[in-house]
C-alpha cells in the first residue's frame, strides 16, 4: 500500500517531477511548497523515493546537488491519472545515466519554468505547476517533427477569474552548447509546423465545395502558441550573436504569413530571473532593437 497523503502533496510532487522529467531539492521546493519549511519537501521526496516511486543522482562538481527524477514505476503510476492524461514523458527520463547525462539542460528548463511560475505567483495571475509540458511532440511531415523544451500555459489576469485571457508558448531554452545557426534553424522548423496540413490516406485532391483541410496545429490550439528563445550560458556578446542569428532566420521565412502572425522572442534567462517574464525584456526576432511583453498583443502578434 503506497502512503500518499490525502492532502495531495505526495501526488503533485511526482506528476511534477514526472511532467518535468528532473528537479534538484531546492527546485522542486519552490515549485510545489514555496510557502513551507524545505525540510517539508525532503521528507516528501524521501517518502516518494522509498516508496520506489523517484529516485536520485548526485553531482559532485556541483557541490554534490541532488537530482530527483521518476522511476519507470513512478511514470506508469501518474501516467493513470486524469491531469497526466495525454502528456508523454521522455523514454530515457528515468534511466540515471542519462539524467546524469542531460542534467544541466534539463535543470535550466526546470529553472526557466519556476521564472514563469514564480512570477505569476507574484502578480497574481494563473501559471500552476502542471501548465508546464517538456518535450511535446508536434510532427511535420516526412517522420520529421518539432518538439520544444516545454509548452507553457498561461492565464493573463487575476488567478481567480476565468475570463483572462489565455496564453501559450513554445519555450526553447539555449545553453549555447549549439552554433547560433542550429538555434536559428529551429525557427524554421517552427514556421513549418505553422503550415503543415496532414496528408489523409485514402483522401483525394482538394475539389470544388469540400471544406479546406487545416494545419494539424489547429487541432490542439486556437491560436499558434508563440515561440520564446531563452538564451543562457553565454554574456551579452553570445547573446547578440543568437539574437541575430534569429533575426535572419526570421528575414527567411518572412515570405510567409507566419512572421505576420506568429510573435517570435528571445530574452536571456538572467533577464527573466532578475526583472520577471512579464517584464518587457523580450526581443523580437523581426525587429531586435525592440524590448517587449511577452503576454502582451500588438503588431505582428497573435
Amino acid at each position: 500500500m503506497i502512503d500518499v497523503d490525502a492532502g495531495g502533496g505526495d501526488r503533485m510532487a511526482l506528476a511534477v517531477l514526472t511532467q518535468y522529467r528532473m528537479a534538484t531539492t531546492e527546485q522542486m521546493h519552490r515549485v510545489i511548497a514555496p510557502s513551507v519549511r524545505i525540510e517539508q519537501t525532503r521528507r516528501r521526496l524521501a517518502r516518494l523515493r522509498a516508496e520506489g516511486l523517484v529516485d536520485r543522482i548526485t553531482l559532485p562538481q556541483a557541490g554534490r546537488m541532488r537530482v530527483w527524477f521518476p522511476t519507470p514505476y513512478g511514470v506508469q503510476l501518474t501516467s493513470e491519472w486524469p491531469e497526466m492524461r495525454g502528456h508523454r514523458p521522455s523514454r530515457t527520463v528515468s534511466d540515471p545515466t542519462a539524467v546524469r547525462l542531460k542534467a544541466g539542460h534539463a535543470l535550466t528548463v526546470t529553472e526557466t519554468a519556476l521564472a514563469f511560475l514564480e512570477d505569476a505567483r507574484r502578480r497574481g495571475e494563473m501559471c500552476r505547476p502542471l501548465d508546464w509540458l517538456t518535450e511535446v511532440h508536434h510532427p511535420i511531415g516526412s517522420g520529421e517533427a518539432v518538439i520544444p523544451d516545454a509548452l507553457l500555459y498561461y492565464q493573463r489576469g487575476p488567478a481567480d477569474d476565468d475570463n483572462g485571457a489565455m496564453l501559450r508558448a513554445f519555450v526553447e531554452v539555449d545553453r549555447a552548447t549549439m552554433g547560433p545557426e542550429r538555434l536559428a534553424a529551429k525557427l524554421s522548423a517552427y514556421e513549418r509546423l505553422y503550415r503543415y496540413v496532414p496528408t489523409i490516406p485514402g483522401r483525394s485532391r482538394q475539389s470544388i465545395g469540400q471544406k479546406p483541410e487545416l494545419e494539424d496545429w489547429r487541432r490542439h490550439y486556437p491560436l499558434f502558441p508563440r515561440p520564446l528563445f531563452v538564451l543562457d550560458g553565454t554574456g551579452p556578446a553570445g547573446v547578440e550573436n543568437r539574437v541575430t542569428a534569429l533575426c535572419a532566420a526570421a528575414r527567411q521565412v518572412a515570405p510567409s504569413r507566419f512572421l505576420h502572425d506568429v510573435p517570435i522572442l528571445a530574452a536571456p534567462l538572467a533577464d527573466l530571473h532578475h526583472h520577471g517574464p512579464s517584464a518587457p525584456v523580450w526581443r523580437p526576432a523581426h525587429d531586435p532593437d525592440q524590448r517587449v511583453r511577452w503576454t502582451v498583443s500588438g503588431p505582428r502578434q497573435t
